[in-house]
């Protein structure tokens, strides 16, 4: 209980930073990255300060390289509902439900193919 207290109070803290370098930076950066400082992951930093703190550096780097495989699986699951949703002009529900096929193919070929 006390591991997800934790999370959510450095999770809340990183958003809450990375929300002011944003504002800091807005004249900066176009509008087109105007979320990005905002939606950084701050609960996967988290979880991974916690899990070093608990289980080391070679865990640390097992979750950290299943974080990355799992935002290339969002990736391509992300590209095919915005095909199916513009081009072919497929419900919300029908395009995410059947995308999911997509995501997860490519989280387990993914993982299959690069870690065995």
């Amino acid at each position: 209980m006390v591991d997800y207290a934790l999370r959510f109070l450095i999770g809340g803290l990183v958003v809450s930073l990375f929300a002011v370098v944003g504002d800091v930076l807005r004249p900066l950066r176009p509008k087109s990255f105007a979320g990005l400082f905002g939606a950084a992951p701050s609960v996967a930093l988290a979880t991974l300060g916690l899990a070093f703190s608990k289980h080391g550096g070679d865990y640390v780097a097992i979750e950290g390289r299943s974080m990355i495989l799992g935002s290339i699986a969002l990736a391509a699951y992300s590209f095919v509902v915005c095909q199916l949703l513009i081009r072919a002009e497929w419900s919300a529900l029908k395009a995410t439900l059947a995308a999911l096929a997509v995501w997860l193919v490519a989280a387990i070929g993914l993982k299959q193919f690069l870690i065995g």
